[in-house]
Order: C-alpha cells, then structure tokens, then sequence
C-alpha cells in the first residue's frame, strides 16, 4: 500500500497525482475515493490534472472522459480502460494498494 495523503488534504472534487513507475491519480468524488492510473490512455496526459464530474474524470487534452470506478472510457477517443486500484482510508489517511510494498522508515 502507498500513502496518498490525509482525508482532509483531498477535498471533494479534487485529484492528487501520486508519482511513481507508474504514476496513479487519486480522485475524491461523490464522497468516494477512487484510483487510477495517471496517463490517458488516447495520449500522454495527466488524468488528475482533468475535470471531474459525478465520478467521472474528463482528459485535459481531447476531452476523453474515464469512470473513475472502472476505468472504463465512455466516449471516444479514448477507447481503451485505465487501470484502476482499490483504495483504503485509515486513520484518516488514504492509501492505493498498488501492489508495491512501501517501508515506512
């Protein structure tokens, strides 16, 4: 599991980009908290820098729009999904299982 960032440092509507081999976005719509993986999947750009709609993120560059439960595009030119990761809040904070194990010194 990878810490994000506390609950109160993500408000809602909001994405945070985690970086990282892969990098992730994390997005906190409709009271959820949601994880996927960063780039679009139409061209290099930064889905946490998109525009995010009920639970929805749209792509800064050509307006492809991913669910943010599924990854799954809903409209071209994106036809292919991103991943998505499952996301955990404890304590306050909120951590994507990446599947990459971090110390924690």
């Amino acid at each position: 599991m990878i810490r994000a960032c506390s609950v109160s440092e993500l408000p809602e509507g909001e994405a945070l980009r985690l970086e990282g081999p892969v990098p992730v976005s994390v997005f906190h719509s409709q009271g959820g908290y949601y994880a996927l993986d960063d780039t679009c999947s139409h061209q290099d750009a930064s889905l946490a820098d998109g525009w995010i709609e009920d639970c929805f993120v749209e792509c800064p560059l050509h307006a492809a729009r991913f669910d943010l439960r599924t990854g799954v595009p809903d409209c071209l030119p994106a036809k292919n999904a991103v991943r998505t990761y499952p996301v955990v809040v404890a304590d306050g904070v909120i951590y994507v299982d990446t599947g990459v194990r971090q110390d924690v010194a």
